[in-house]
């Protein structure tokens, strides 16, 4: 497979290591420069030095969750137009809306599709 090359870079905020590589695996092979975070806090002190093109949030994160995250980025002026997907194993009714009320432009529920998801990320980038 020839991997593509692009400047586009893409967050993968998820506290699991499996899931995160598996994500990881299947962006870097479409190019896309990857930052990766473990938890809230994390992410939330790298989004303004990485300053990524997108974000993939996981919702059950330790220290603070993808919702309070979204929210707080979404909260400030210089962060508001980046766009943030749940990426979560929360399918349940309602945890849609939920993800989406926080800030989320779009939810892609776990287990992911892996020859769907780089058409997913496309359609959130402007």
């Amino acid at each position: 497979m020839k991997k593509e090359k692009t400047n586009i870079k893409i967050m993968v905020v998820d506290d699991n290591q499996d899931s995160r590589e598996l994500v990881l695996k299947i962006l870097k092979a479409k190019g896309y420069v990857i930052v990766e975070a473990i938890d809230g806090e994390e992410a939330l002190e790298k989004v303004p030095v990485e300053r990524p093109d997108l974000i993939l949030m996981d919702i059950s994160l330790p220290k603070i969750d993808g919702y309070e995250v979204t929210r707080r980025l979404k909260n400030q002026e210089i962060f508001k137009d980046i766009p943030i997907i749940a990426l979560t194993a929360h399918a349940m009714k309602g945890d849609r809306e939920k993800a989406l009320e926080a800030g989320c432009e779009g939810y892609i529920p776990k287990p992911i599709n892996i020859h769907e998801l780089p058409n997913q990320i496309k359609l959130f980038l402007k």
